[in-house]
């Protein structure tokens, strides 16, 4: 009988996490309704809001790491637009209330996927705009276009 009953809780504390996963209960979202006052952008697309990594949706920019490192820009060109569009985006969201509007999930190397507007106004949208950011449209994390090519002339 006490065996039994071991047997029952047993199964009873792996079953109960595993329903709450398949519900959903226990996956963390973001809240966007919260704001945020700072960030810090690693590059054109993808910086931190507080500990929150983040990456801009269905946006590229420009690399601004060395030619030398692995994922780094493909050439000097792509580096020197990189960090004006890195300084577009400084400028752009600087002083103002920014808020995740959209949240897509992490990507593979943990970073929130989202659409961020500052002061009310979409964060891509105006990169892309002002030439500084591509489109580079993404469905359930898989490219829907070659990745664009910042050195072509």
């Amino acid at each position: 009988m006490i065996r039994h009953l071991s047997i029952a809780i047993s199964a009873l504390a792996i079953t109960l996490p595993l329903t709450a996963c398949a519900n959903g209960q226990a996956k963390a979202s973001t809240d966007t309704t919260q704001t945020y006052t700072s960030i810090y952008l690693s590059d054109g697309d993808s910086g931190r809001l507080g500990d929150l990594k983040f990456r801009l949706a269905n946006i590229d920019a420009p690399e601004t790491r060395s030619l030398k490192q692995r994922g780094g820009a493909k050439c000097e060109a792509e580096r020197e637009i990189g960090f004006e569009a890195k300084a577009f985006l400084v400028r752009f969201t600087k002083d103002k209330t920014l808020q995740i509007t959209k949240d897509y999930g992490e990507d593979r190397y943990g970073r929130l996927v989202i659409d961020l507007s500052a002061d009310g106004e979409d964060v891509a949208t105006a990169g892309v705009e002002a030439g500084h950011l591509r489109s580079w449209p993404h469905k359930k994390g898989r490219a829907q276009s070659p990745k664009p090519d910042w050195c072509a002339p």
